[in-house]
C-alpha cells in the first residue's frame, strides 16, 4: 500500500507539473508578437538559358490574423548585395536595373487573413548579361504597418550563366523521319532554304555519313566516291555540290549551317559560323521539298550510312540567314521558336523516348526507328 500511495503523490506532482508548463506556454503564445515575413526561400536561382525574359515571386504572410488589412510595400535594394556575399560566401554583383521590373511591389494582407497577393519581379534584357558572372538582385520589404521579422525580410534573385543544352542524342545505328501530323506545307515548295545542325561525330570510317534530307533529291550528307569521308557535300537530284574547305573534325562539336537559294542557284556552307569555300553553283534550281516520309534525319539509302555521333539543334528555315544572324551570340545552341522564317525546329532535348518534337508551331515531330541513346551534356561547354 506505501509503495502505492507514493506513486501516486509521484504521478500527481507530475501531472501538475505538466499543468504548470503548458500554462506557461500558453501564456508565451498570447504574448508572442506578430510579424509579417516573406514565406519564399530566401534565395531564389534562376538559369540563363537563352531566354531573354524571366520572372521572381515574392510571397507575403504573417503567423496570426489582425483586425486590420496589412499593407507590405516591397523595393529592389543593391545596398544587400554584400550582405548576400558575407552570408553566402559569394562574389555577386548587383543585377543592371534596366534588366528587372517590379510594376506593383504592395502586396495586401486581407483582414482575417494571412497571406497576401504575390509580388512579381519581372526580369528582362537577360541575354545582355554576361554569362561568367553571378548577379543578385536583393527584393525586401521596405514599408509595412506590422512588425518585420528580420530573418524573413529579404528575397535574394540569383542569376547564372547555364549550360543551353543539357542533352543530346545520339544517332548511331538509328534514324529519325517525319511522323505523320503536323503541317507538311511547311517544309514544302522552299525557293530559299537555311538548314542546320549541331554535330559532333565519333567516327568517319565509311563511305557517307548523313545528316539530313532527301536521297536523289536535296540532301546534306558527309562523305562519297572520291572525296574525304569528312567532307560535307549537298547532294541532288541535278548533280552534288562541295568544296575541299567543307571539312569536320572528330570529337568536336560542330555547328553546320547550309544555304541554298534557288533563284541564283547558290550555296553556302557555314561551319562554326564561317563560311567555307564562297558561294558555289549549284546544277539543281528547283525548290526543295522535304516535307513527306522521304526526310530523314541520319539516313539516306541504306541504314549503314547513319551518323556515329551526337546531334542537335537540327532546324529548317525558308529563307537565307545572314553570316551576321548564324554568327549570333549563342545561336548555334538556341534560338526562338517563333523566329522569322523558322519553319521546322527539332532541340533533340527529350531526354528520353523516340520523338522529337518540331518547336515551331507547324508541329512535324520526327520519330526514331528506335530507342535514341540520350547523353547528359552541358553546351556551351566552360
Amino acid at each position: 500500500m506505501k509503495k502505492n500511495r507514493s506513486y501516486s503523490l509521484r504521478l500527481s506532482f507530475v501531472f501538475a507539473l505538466c499543468c504548470l508548463i503548458g500554462a506557461g506556454c500558453q501564456k508565451d503564445m498570447e504574448n508572442f508578437d506578430n510579424k509579417v515575413f516573406i514565406s519564399n526561400e530566401t534565395v531564389e536561382t534562376l538559369l540563363l538559358k537563352g531566354d531573354d525574359t524571366g520572372r521572381g515571386i515574392i510571397q507575403t504572410a504573417i503567423a496570426q490574423r489582425e483586425q486590420t488589412n496589412i499593407e507590405v510595400v516591397y523595393k529592389a535594394d543593391l545596398s544587400l548585395v554584400d550582405q548576400y556575399n558575407r552570408m553566402f560566401n559569394d562574389k555577386a554583383v548587383a543585377l543592371p536595373e534596366a534588366c528587372y521590373e517590379i510594376e506593383q511591389p504592395k502586396s495586401t494582407i486581407a483582414i482575417g487573413g494571412v497571406k497576401g497577393n504575390d509580388v512579381i519581379v519581372h526580369f528582362k534584357e537577360l541575354s545582355t548579361l554576361n554569362r561568367d558572372l553571378l548577379y543578385v538582385l536583393p527584393v525586401t520589404i521596405s514599408s509595412t504597418n506590422l512588425d518585420v521579422l528580420s530573418s524573413a525580410r529579404t528575397r535574394y534573385f540569383v542569376i547564372k550563366g547555364a549550360a543551353l543544352i543539357n542533352v543530346v542524342a545520339n544517332i548511331k545505328n538509328n534514324k529519325l523521319s517525319l511522323s505523320s501530323s503536323g503541317s507538311k506545307d511547311a517544309l514544302n515548295n522552299l525557293s530559299t532554304i537555311t538548314a542546320e545542325a549541331l554535330i559532333r561525330v565519333d567516327k568517319f570510317g565509311k563511305l557517307i555519313s548523313t545528316i539530313m534530307g532527301i536521297e536523289g533529291r536535296f540532301l546534306i550528307r558527309i562523305g562519297d566516291a572520291g572525296l574525304p569521308d569528312n567532307q560535307i557535300q549537298l547532294a541532288t537530284s541535278s548533280g552534288n555540290v562541295t568544296d575541299p574547305s567543307w571539312t569536320v573534325n572528330t570529337n568536336e562539336w560542330t555547328h553546320v549551317a547550309l544555304t541554298f537559294d534557288s533563284s541564283n542557284r547558290s550555296v553556302e556552307l557555314y561551319i562554326n559560323g564561317v563560311k567555307k569555300g564562297g558561294s558555289q553553283p549549284s546544277p539543281y534550281s528547283g525548290t526543295v521539298n522535304w516535307g513527306n516520309s522521304s526526310f530523314w534525319i541520319g539516313y539516306s539509302y541504306e541504314d549503314g550510312r547513319f551518323l556515329d555521333g551526337d546531334i542537335c539543334e537540327c532546324r529548317v528555315w525558308n529563307r537565307i540567314l545572314t553570316q551576321e544572324e548564324i554568327q549570333a551570340k549563342n545561336h548555334f545552341y538556341t534560338v526562338s521558336p517563333e523566329a522569322e522564317g523558322l519553319v521546322a525546329y527539332w532541340k533533340f532535348d527529350e531526354g528520353a523516348g523516340i520523338v522529337v518534337k518540331d518547336h515551331t508551331n507547324n508541329g512535324n515531330n520526327i520519330a526514331s526507328s528506335k530507342p535514341l541513346t540520350w547523353k547528359a551534356i552541358e553546351l556551351p561547354a566552360k
